[in-house]
């Protein structure tokens, strides 16, 4: 396993996140030594996911910059319809993909990334649901359980997560 001790990564969230898709990163992550924020909007001190489970935010998107971290992860379920809504989440997504910082997205997350304007010419999956929204902002969908093109780093659905997280920290191992 990759060694991520001294790597900072930002995990965001809203209400409406997939649980899976936020806890399963938060705590691979973790165990492979990474120290892992999770950024709020803001909106409220606690979000539900979309199965009930809870995430209190470590920092509000107003609190941070895209240079204290060395990755981001953005989760999927209803939560990227409201991250995308964010001047401040599109400006900080938009700045740790600038930097050339692993950003990894799954499901309905690559919304974020459409909003933001970071997936033209790139190569990613999503779930199926965002594949036109992805091609109409100059991405290439594929249907596979993970894609990484640079430093974007993709996957479809809950199932996907072991493939997802191995990516992930190869990645931010680099």
């Amino acid at each position: 396993m990759a060694e991520l001790t001294g790597r900072r990564v930002a995990v965001l969230t809203e209400e409406g996140f997939e649980d899976l898709e936020l806890w399963y990163p938060i705590l691979r992550l973790r165990e492979a030594g990474a120290a892992v924020d999770v950024i709020g909007t803001g909106s409220a001190p606690e979000y539900r996911g979309k199965y009930g489970l809870p995430s209190r935010p470590d920092k509000t998107i107003d609190q941070v910059e895209a240079g204290d971290y060395d990755g981001l992860v953005v989760p999927g379920g209803w939560a990227p319809d409201k991250l995308r809504r964010y001047g401040a989440v599109l400006a900080f997504v938009r700045d740790i993909f600038a930097a050339g910082k692993p950003v990894a997205a799954i499901c309905h997350a690559p919304w974020v990334l459409v909003s933001a304007g970071v997936l033209k010419g790139k190569t990613m999956t999503a779930t199926i649901a965002v594949k036109d929204d992805v091609e109409n902002a100059g991405a290439t969908y594929v249907d596979r359980p993970v894609v990484r093109d640079g430093n974007l780093i993709t996957s479809r659905k809950p199932d996907d997560l072991p493939d997802f997280c191995r990516t992930l920290i190869a990645a931010l191992a680099e």
